[in-house]
Order: structure tokens, then C-alpha cells, then sequence
């Protein structure tokens, strides 16, 4: 595993260290998870705008996405009002 250096603000190294302490974990292993998060949004942020491009990739309309949610929710809320759905 390599190290690396950074400075940061005193603020936000004031942040880092409060959620160190709230979490109980190391500086290192939260400046660690951020980054790979970060990592991984610049991936999927580059997949998404790579798709957008693609004339053969279909695109969804927003009306028919909420509709369908919509629709999704309604149900759900009944399946669990009938007692289909365990909450375990």
C-alpha cells in the first residue's frame, strides 16, 4: 500500500477529525473510503455521459420514469397494507 500527503484546510481536517471520533475509525480510513467513493462517481459519472452519447442507447423520459415509480409506490403500500410484504 502506498502513502500519500495533503493538505487540507484547518476546518476540514477539524471535520475529518470529529467524524473520526463519531465513528470510531482513523483519519486515514475515512480519507480512504472517500476517495474510493470518489473514485467510483467518476466512473459511473463516466459510463452515464459515454451512454449519453450512444444514439442506440435508449434514453427515458422523466414523465414515464416518475409514472412508473409512481405506480411502483402505490402498489408497494397496498401489497403491504394486504400483509404481502415481511419486514424482517
Amino acid at each position: 500500500m502506498s502513502q500519500i500527503t495533503a493538505r487540507l484546510p484547518d476546518e476540514v481536517v477539524g471535520a475529518l477529525d470529529a467524524a473520526a471520533r463519531r465513528s470510531n475509525r482513523s483519519r486515514a480510513e475515512i480519507v480512504r473510503e472517500a476517495i474510493e467513493r470518489y473514485l467510483e462517481d467518476c466512473d459511473d459519472l463516466s459510463v452515464a455521459l459515454e451512454r449519453l452519447q450512444d444514439p442506440s442507447d435508449p434514453v427515458l423520459d422523466w414523465d414515464e420514469v416518475r409514472g412508473a415509480l409512481s405506480r411502483g409506490a402505490r402498489g408497494a403500500s397496498r401489497s403491504h397494507e394486504d400483509g404481502l410484504l415481511d419486514h424482517d
